[in-house]
């Protein structure tokens, strides 16, 4: 008897091709079978803090919230050096301070969130808007934004001007890999951790061998973008951290709890890890 398990992640490369070997059945699960649920990271945060989904991408951003719900897995992240959100504008902005602008974010609770207001804490004036709507508000002249995604590829082609690596400034202050996100399960299924865990390291591990080709389902949902993009996309953003965060990324996780407890005063739960 199959076990049809709804997994969630965004549509961006990365998560396509984390995932496209156990979607597929290129990848042996055993009795699984896994039904994907494509949304933009900011839908699957909300969605994470309401535990509408068993398996889901989130934001690091997220993953804080979730310490009673969640369970964050050992394979399928999404943190390095060099990956970071950007702030881009439409002018020239280096001496002017974004406090003096409405900022536009990427979702209240994401990663990039917390390092803009890490960078910037006295920048409160955002309005929060889905990853692929920013370049458009920044474009019009309405203020600043803060990118990721495919984004950070593209914005130069469209005469848009890098304000701050916000990366950067968490890999000045920290010195450690930038957590971007994670694949979390829920914690009535934590005896299947693991061997979820391990699909999705065997996933990512098919796909790797595979490369440069690119599946058909990656292809599919990146239809706006050319393989060059997506390429570079998967390149920066699937790594050994995706196979196994180890103990740099464990650590780099602990830095950004301390960092977010600080930012928003709260004392978060240790995060477990499977």
């Amino acid at each position: 008897m199959n076990h049809i398990i709804e997994v969630g992640f965004s549509p961006c490369p990365n998560d396509t091709f984390i995932f496209n070997g156990i979607i597929s059945g290129d990848v042996p699960t055993r009795n699984y079978r896994f039904h994907p649920v494509i949304e933009d990271v900011e839908t699957l945060n909300r969605w994470a803090l309401e535990a509408k989904l068993p398996i889901t991408k989130i934001s690091f951003g997220t993953l804080m919230q979730l310490s009673d719900k969640y369970i964050l897995l050992d394979a399928g992240s999404a943190l390095g050096m060099g990956v970071g959100p950007l702030l881009i504008s439409k002018e020239t902005f280096i001496e002017q301070d974004p406090k003096d602008f409405c900022v536009a974010i990427p979702g209240k609770n994401t990663t990039a969130h917390v390092l803009f207001s890490m960078a910037y804490p006295q920048a409160k004036n955002k309005v929060f808007l889905r990853y692929d709507q920013i370049e458009q508000y920044v474009l019009e002249g309405k203020g600043p934004g803060v990118i990721i995604h495919e984004n950070r590829f593209t914005y130069k082609g469209k005469g848009l001007h890098l304000w701050s690596d916000l990366g950067k400034v968490w890999e000045d202050k920290l010195k450690a890999p930038i957590p971007l996100g994670g694949i979390v399960i829920k914690k009535s299924l934590r005896d299947f951790a693991p061997v979820i865990s391990g699909f999705i390291k065997r996933s990512i591990e098919k796909a790797q061998k595979d490369y440069p080709i690119l599946p058909p389902f990656v292809v599919s949902y990146a239809q706006e973008m050319d393989e060059e993009i997506m390429r570079k996309h998967i390149e920066l953003y699937v790594n050994n951290f995706s196979l196994s965060l180890g103990q740099a990324g464990r650590l780099a996780i602990e830095k950004f709890q301390t960092v977010y407890a600080q930012l928003y005063s709260k004392e978060i739960p240790e995060i477990e890890i499977i």
